[in-house]
């Protein structure tokens, strides 16, 4: 990427929490690592990350506990647990000590969740080390675990009690990585209003590029969230908008055994969210066509991939958000203007989906 490091220059972000407030840091890669860990610190970290950074990360791999994982999803599998559960109880974890979480949103999940259950609760810190973690998930207190095939349905509020963050870590991830965390930057600017909205829809085509221009939406990004979670930290009300795209964004994920990547997801979900808002007269098509290229260009690669109809029907009707028998949809009236509808799975919603599929640039989605 173009441009010199700034990441220190940046001041301090502060969120509240149900524990306290706890910090997001600009700064160096590993800052607080480069020496090692503390006597009462253990190590959770993306085993290709501890590949590709092993000279900064040295000191800290070490170290006396260390777990390496796998970034996959079957690894944040609930079955999986007790092999970290035991792991960390054979190195003498107690409530005192603090889990050190090194990767992108698979490792948070682990941490995260491995925080809130053992002893009823330990410290967790995360160094975020992808742009999805950096400008979205490393806020706001969730873990997210499968369990029997089932994507996120077990998990807690548990916020860490620091987050680093370097942009310079994201100088090994592959476009489409990048594209994936863009996409749910894209999502809080949607969700924000019409100015931000058209600011990060001027500054994509320099978001892989140029450093500062990417960082600056980093931020904007986490203080848009970090707005949504103080006044609704567990999920109840406000905070649901942040759902915008994740309903039809997970099924995708999972109708195609994860060949999306969960941002470029999330795009395709937001876009069928804003045609589904149109068809049912929420969304001018003026609207719709003025937001759709943004989405389209982050999509871009992954209209060939064939997303199973009854796979991806299936998937929706198991997303944990849906209501009786209807799906709990964020739908939108515009930039800034989402809210929860409740939607019959029905004949009419699939036709729809097709309608969009067919005219929405992404032809040969759905088979």
């Amino acid at each position: 990427m173009e441009g010199s490091p700034v990441d220190s220059r940046l001041e301090d972000l502060v969120i509240q929490s149900h524990k306290g407030p706890y910090r997001v840091r600009f700064g160096s890669p590993f800052e607080g690592l480069e020496s090692g860990l503390g006597a009462r610190e253990h190590l959770l970290v993306d085993a290709r990350v501890a590949e590709l950074y092993a000279g900064p990360l040295a000191a800290a791999l070490k170290g006396p506990s260390v777990l390496r994982i796998e970034a996959t999803e079957e690894n944040k599998s609930l079955e999986r647990f007790p092999a970290y559960i035991g792991h960390l109880l054979k190195h003498g974890i107690r409530r005192d000590h603090t889990l050190v979480a090194v990767g992108g949103g698979v490792l948070q999940d682990i941490a995260a969740f491995l925080a809130a259950i053992l002893h009823r609760g330990i410290a967790w810190r995360f160094h975020p080390t992808t742009l999805l973690a950096q400008a979205d998930s490393c806020i706001g207190s969730k873990s997210s675990v499968n369990v029997a095939g089932y994507k996120n349905q077990l998990g807690t509020f548990t916020p860490p009690k620091e987050i680093r963050i370097s942009t310079d870590l994201l100088e090994t991830l592959s476009e489409v990585d990048l594209r994936s965390g863009i996409g749910e930057m894209i999502k809080v600017h949607l969700i924000s209003g019409r100015e931000d909205t058209q600011g990060i829809a001027a500054d994509y085509p320099r978001l892989l590029t140029d450093r500062p221009v990417l960082l600056r939406r980093i931020r904007r990004s986490l203080e848009i969230k970090r707005e949504l979670i103080e006044r609704d930290e567990f999920d109840r009300d406000e905070r649901l908008v942040m759902n915008y795209g994740h309903s039809f964004g997970h099924a995708i994920e999972s109708a195609t055994r994860f060949q999306v990547p969960h941002g470029i997801a999330v795009t395709i979900g937001m876009d069928l969210a804003n045609y589904l808002s149109w068809a049912w007269g929420f969304l001018g098509r003026e609207l719709f066509e003025e937001i759709h290229p943004l989405l389209a260009a982050n999509i871009r690669g992954f209209e060939e991939v064939e997303i199973p109809e009854e796979h991806l029907f299936l998937a929706l009707g198991r997303d944990k958000k849906n209501l009786g028998g209807d799906l709990s949809l964020i739908l939108t009236r515009g930039p800034g203007r989402m809210f929860r509808g409740r939607v019959p799975q029905d004949e009419n919603l699939r036709r729809i989906c097709r309608d969009y599929f067919k005219e929405a640039g992404c032809q040969s989605l759905l088979r």
